[in-house]
Parts: C-alpha cells; sequence; structure tokens
C-alpha cells in the first residue's frame, strides 16, 4: 500500500507541475466507492487519460453520504463511476435515484460498478434505474474502463452542447420580445450587449457600432459599451476609440461578415434599411462551436430589431411632425376664433353705440333745434311786422348761441366717436407735461373769462412723462371745460402738474356745485346726467368725462374725482406711469 501511495503521489506532483494546468479545463470525474483501493487503482489507470486535450480531475466519496454532498458541490460532474453496495446494498442505487430526481442533473453520466454482480442484477438495473453503463469490477480492466469513459465522456460532451444550445435558444427566445419592445437605438444596443453576455454565459466586454448605409467609414457612432469598452459609449467616430479597436471596427464594416479570432468575436449586421451594425465581444476564452452557432443566430435576428427601432422613430417623428402641424392649426383657428369674437364684440359695442348716437340726437340735439326752428319762425314774424333791428338782433342772438351749443354737442359726439375706434393706438412719446397744462389753460382762457374766472396753473418744469401728447390735451382740455361749466361766475381754477415716486399727477380743481356721492358712482359713464348743473346754462352731453376716463386707461393710467360734497367744488386726479 505504501508503494501505491507513492506512485498516486509521483502522479500528482506531475500533474502539478504542468504549466498550464491551472487554466486549461478538466473533465470532471467522480469515483464514488467505499473502498479506498479502487480509488488509488483507478487513478492510475487514468493518470495519462486525454480527451479533446483536456485531462481529468478525478474526485473521490467514500460512501453514498459523501457521494451526495460531492453531486450537489460540483453540478459539473461528467461522469461518476459509482459502486453498488457500500453503506447498504442498494446505496448506490438510491444515490442514482438522488442525482436523477432530487438534483435533477441528467447530463452526468453514471457508470454502475459492482463486485458481486448477481446481488444486483443487470437487467433490472439498466431498466429500473437512468445509468448509462454497467460493469462488473472483475471485467472492468484499464482499457475497458478507458473505453467505457470516453463514450461517457462523449456523450456528456453531446448532452452538454444540446443543453446549452436548448438555453441558447431559449435566451434568444426570450431577448427577441425583450429586444423588440425597445424605443430607442442606445437601449437597444445596451439589450444586445446584455443579452450576448447571457447568451455566453461569460463575463465580457463589448462595444456595438452603427454606421449610415452609403457613409464613410469615419461616419459612425459607437451606440453601447459593456465591461472596459463602456469608456467609449455614446462616442462619435473613428477618432473616440484606441487604434487597435478602431482598425478592428473599419475592418469589420471592410469584410461584412462574422468573425471569431481568439478570444474576440466580430458581429456583422446589416438592416433592411441599409444601416449597418458591428459587434464586437471580448471574452476571457475562446467561444465553443455551439457557443458560436448561438451567436450568429442571435445575430441574424437582430437587423429585425435595429429596423423596428428605425421605423419606430421615424413613426415618432412623424407624429411628432403631425401633432406640431395640428397645434399650429389649431393655434391658427383659436387665433382666427379670437378675432372673430373680437370683431362681434366690436360691432356688439359699435352697434350699442349707435344706439347711444341716436337716442343722443333724439334727444340732447332736439332742444337746441327746437329754440333754433322757433326763433327762425318769430323771426321771420317780427321782420314782416316791421319790428325794430334790436329786436331782430336778439332773435339772431338766440339762435346763434342755440346753434353753438348744438355744434359743441356734435363735437362732444365726434370725439367719443373717436376715442370708442377700435383701430385707434396710442402713440407714446416725451411729453413736457407742464408746458401741455399750461397749453390747454391758455386756450380755455376765454370761456373762463366771458364768467370772470381765473384759471391758475402750478407746473414745474423739467419733466418729461411717455404718452400721446394729443390724446392728453383732449383729455385735460375736457377736464378744464367742465371746470369753467360748473364754475360759478368768478369761480377759481386750479391746475397743479406734480411728480411722485415715477408717476406723473395732474389735479384738476374747482370751486363748482361738487358731486353728490351718487354723482361720484355714475362720473365716468357714458351720457350720464349728473345732479349739478353749468352755471351759464352751457350744454352737456355727459361724454366728457367718459373720453377723458377711456384715453387714461389708455394710457395705463388712473383717474380719481373726489368731492367735499354738494356746493364744495370737486377735483379731478390724472394718475400717468411717467417711465417708458
Amino acid at each position: 500500500m505504501a508503494d501505491q501511495d507513492d506512485v498516486l503521489d509521483l502522479i500528482d506532483d506531475s500533474g502539478a507541475d504542468r504549466p498550464d494546468a491551472s487554466t486549461v479545463r478538466k473533465w470532471k470525474v467522480a469515483v464514488i466507492d467505499d473502498d479506498r483501493a479502487v480509488h488509488e487503482g483507478t487513478r492510475f489507470a487514468l493518470s495519462d487519460y486525454s480527451l479533446n486535450g483536456q485531462t481529468l480531475d478525478i474526485l473521490s466519496a467514500y460512501s453514498a453520504a459523501e457521494g451526495r454532498e460531492l453531486m450537489r458541490a460540483h453540478p459539473d460532474i461528467a461522469a461518476v463511476l459509482l459502486d453498488v453496495i457500500m453503506e447498504t446494498d442498494e446505496a448506490g442505487l438510491d444515490l442514482v435515484e438522488f442525482i436523477r430526481n432530487d438534483l435533477r442533473n441528467e447530463t452526468v453520466r453514471v457508470i454502475l460498478r459492482t463486485g458481486q454482480p448477481g446481488q444486483a442484477p443487470e437487467r433490472r438495473v439498466i431498466v429500473d434505474y437512468d445509468i448509462n453503463d454497467y460493469k462488473a469490477k472483475t471485467e472492468l480492466t484499464a482499457d475497458k474502463l478507458f473505453t467505457s469513459l470516453t463514450a461517457a465522456l462523449r456523450s456528456y460532451q453531446q448532452l452538454e452542447r444540446m443543453v446549452q444550445t436548448r438555453r441558447g435558444l431559449e435566451i434568444i427566445i426570450d431577448a427577441a420580445s425583450t429586444l423588440y419592445d425597445f424605443k430607442s437605438m442606445q437601449r437597444l444596443a445596451e439589450g444586445v450587449l446584455t443579452q450576448l453576455a447571457s447568451l455566453l454565459n461569460v463575463d465580457c466586454a463589448g462595444i456595438l457600432v452603427l454606421r449610415d448605409g452609403g457613409a464613410d467609414d469615419d461616419d459612425f457612432s459607437v451606440l453601447a459599451g459593456s465591461g472596459c469598452y463602456r469608456r467609449f459609449s455614446g462616442a462619435e467616430g473613428q477618432a473616440s476609440l484606441d487604434c487597435d479597436l478602431k482598425q478592428t471596427v473599419e475592418d469589420a464594416f471592410r469584410r461584412r461578415r462574422h468573425e471569431f479570432v481568439d478570444h474576440r468575436s466580430i458581429l456583422y449586421i446589416r438592416t433592411g434599411s441599409g444601416r449597418e451594425v458591428v459587434i464586437l465581444l471580448q471574452a476571457e476564452c475562446d467561444l465553443s462551436d455551439t457557443d458560436r452557432s448561438l451567436v450568429e443566430i442571435f445575430g441574424s435576428r437582430l437587423s429585425i430589431a435595429f429596423d423596428n427601432v428605425i421605423l419606430y422613430q421615424q413613426l415618432q417623428d412623424a407624429n411628432a411632425q403631425l401633432e406640431d402641424r395640428v397645434a399650429q392649426r389649431t393655434r391658427a383657428l383659436m387665433q382666427a376664433n379670437r378675432r372673430l369674437s373680437a370683431q362681434w364684440l366690436r360691432l356688439q359695442r359699435a352697434n350699442g353705440f349707435k344706439n347711444e348716437i341716436l337716442g343722443t340726437v333724439a334727444h340732447d340735439l332736439k332742444n337746441p333745434l327746437g329754440v333754433i326752428l322757433g326763433r327762425a319762425e318769430m323771426l321771420a314774424e317780427l321782420i314782416g311786422a316791421g319790428s325794430s333791428g334790436d329786436t331782430v338782433t336778439v332773435q339772431i342772438n338766440h339762435i346763434r348761441d342755440a346753434t353753438k351749443r348744438l355744434i359743441a354737442m356734435v363735437d362732444d359726439l365726434i370725439s367719443d366717436a373717436m376715442a370708442d375706434a377700435f383701430d385707434i393706438t396710442i402713440r407714446r412719446e416725451p411729453v413736457d407735461v407742464a408746458a401741455l397744462v399750461a397749453e390747454v389753460a391758455e386756450a380755455n382762457q376765454p370761456p373762463a373769462l366771458n364768467k370772470q374766472q381765473t384759471i391758475t396753473v402750478s407746473a414745474p418744469a423739467g419733466h418729461v412723462t411717455m404718452c400721446d401728447q394729443d390724446r392728453m390735451r383732449e383729455a385735460i382740455d375736457n377736464l378744464v371745460s367742465n371746470a369753467i361749466k360748473y364754475s360759478p361766475v368768478g369761480g377759481r381754477i386750479t391746475l397743479l402738474v406734480d411728480h411722485d415716486a415715477g408717476n406723473t399727477i395732474i389735479r384738476i380743481t374747482d370751486e363748482g356745485a361738487g358731486l353728490s356721492p351718487e354723482d361720484l358712482g355714475r362720473l365716468f359713464g357714458r351720457f350720464q346726467r349728473l345732479s349739478a348743473k353749468p352755471t351759464a346754462g352751457e350744454s352737456s352731453t355727459g361724454l366728457g368725462l367718459s373720453i377723458v376716463k377711456r384715453i387714461v386707461d389708455m394710457h395705463d393710467g388712473e383717474i380719481k374725482a373726489d368731492s367735499g360734497g354738494p356746493g364744495q367744488g370737486s377735483a379731478f386726479t390724472i394718475i400717468l406711469p411717467a417711465a417708458t
């Protein structure tokens, strides 16, 4: 026994001294037998065994219980040399049931070896148990052991290829549903690299490069990268890649075919839309024939996935364009509807204004026309009766006064119509409001002098306000004219201009009849009749203050009125923003 131990030690040492022992894949073979001599003899008989360049890695278990743990710890064992009788007469057969049913390991090849064939009849064992060979220990010579093990390993290799192929096809089928759901080229590229790594069941680095059909070699982009190539993800053109990697990609586009060289695999895909895809994988070991076949099958399905993404992007672009056109059309229709609504409002307002004008003409203009008609008839009678010149002159003066009142009313109506015109705009320009107020005061001096009234202006010069000079002149003139109309003979009218916090303030104060609370509530409406009456019988259409309010509003300003009550005068204040 010591001599055998020495021989086994020598074999183990020589195997350890081989330079490729740690890197070359070995066939795992389990020897499960309660006889240690069987283990030693098996190792000696198979010491120089090699199949397809792979040697053996013999694992030992000395009981069925140890065999269970060994098989559970090493699911990649290719073949088991199993003794039938160990702890019990059928310990080996029970272990076969455990391997097939509990561990669900259908690929491992089981070779039963028994020293008592009669105790476990061969036919019953072959039929009842999922084993692959049955040998008596006495007949299992070194040559027969070599033959049986080789057959078992080849069978295991074929089964492994079938299992790998099935697993790979399942991955490809699952990947198809996943990859076809991606809606962007970037996500699809990342998914392809992930699925390829899962398909090969190895850690690998990779990049996926896309080039538009008919483009130059320089015009490509790296859509995704994994492993050590992840840093190239999203890069544009050749300049972003390492020299070796760049040359590899260029050669792949030029050769237009799959290549498997050393540890590097290259897939070339041309989509139906004319675009070209190159996938480069760098693995730690060479791919098996089965892996290469699966990779090629997987690559042949990718063309559809990339075309789907391209078509989806085109559809998205078309939808975006359509939505943009619909949005533009909707905006155009909304603008047209707003214009129609505005025009309808204009028509409504114009129609209302027309009715107000007709009402004014029917009511306010009727009185001075009646005066003119009556005085004209009286004048005709006086002339026919030969009355004196003084009497005729009196009637003529009455007609002249009524005509002036009628003209003033028409002028007010025309001003209000201009203020209500919807095409009118405010033309802002720098205006010296102090000079403008002084100008308006000077223009209103004749009617004020007729009533012996005094107009006082307090307007410091040097301040400029951005406003429409003509419109503001009209607004201030209306307020000054009203002050003259409603102030008593000999009254005082004060015009004040001030500047405060970026605003220009214009204040017109009179000593007239004042305003009641009811007047203040309806002061700026059109055709409003106030409780106060002009002090010299002047006419009023009720339009002047509404015109002033409209002009101030168009300047984004504010107009206010206040009064201590009837008989205590009134004050009107215009506040205009002075800034540009």
